[in-house]
């Protein structure tokens, strides 16, 4: 097991804030003996300042072009991933490329919707925000779509319902990374309700 891994957390105009919020806090303060067990940056395409949902901006650590070798990325929704980023075919590559890379790859709400669009979510189970399971459904037949679940494990793929369960699925990584302990420990110090 590694002592930490580098988790990248893609962000665009027009994300849901707690879509990439809510797993940036649940990683950020993972921690065994005060030594953080995450190394946690948000990426954009160009490194500029990003305006998510509501006017929030948010200034990313890192680009496509420079941001270190992830273990764990984090793909998240909203308008923006459902209208915008689904038809950018350089985020659409770069999300492909880092799929061969990675050790887990995982999205929050509609970030589902570009891993479909990529064919990773294909002959998969997977799931979304409860509002798009038809969208999710009709507009990639290859994706075996399950519904009413905070998240769905399907090994190097992890996709989560909308908004608030993307922190649900983040607690059940540190569950498969580490263990059930780390996990309740983490969402004490966070105050958050979870069920392992």
């Amino acid at each position: 097991m590694k002592n930490r891994f580098e988790v990248g957390i893609f962000i665009f105009n027009e994300a849901d804030v707690l879509d990439f919020s809510g797993p940036f806090e649940v990683f950020s303060l993972t921690e065994k003996n005060r030594e953080k067990l995450f190394n946690v940056n948000l990426i954009s395409e160009h490194g500029r300042l990003i305006t998510a949902r509501n006017g929030y901006k948010v200034m990313p650590s890192y680009d496509f072009s420079n941001h270190p070798d992830l273990d764990i990325l984090i793909i998240p929704g909203g308008y923006g991933a459902e209208e915008i980023e689904i038809k950018n075919t350089i985020a659409l590559k770069w999300i492909t490329s880092q799929y061969e890379k990675v050790q887990i790859l995982a999205s929050v709400c509609t970030g589902a919707l570009l891993l479909a669009e990529c064919g990773i979510l294909d002959n998969k189970k997977a799931t979304t925000h409860w509002m798009d399971y038809d969208r999710l459904e009709q507009e990639y037949p290859k994706v075996n779509v399950i519904r009413k679940v905070k998240y769905v494990d399907e090994g190097k793929v992890l996709t989560s319902g909308g908004i608030s369960s993307g922190i649900n699925m983040c607690f059940h990584l540190i569950q498969r990374l580490f263990d059930a302990d780390m996990a309740k420990f983490t969402a004490k110090r966070m105050e958050y309700d979870i069920e392992i």
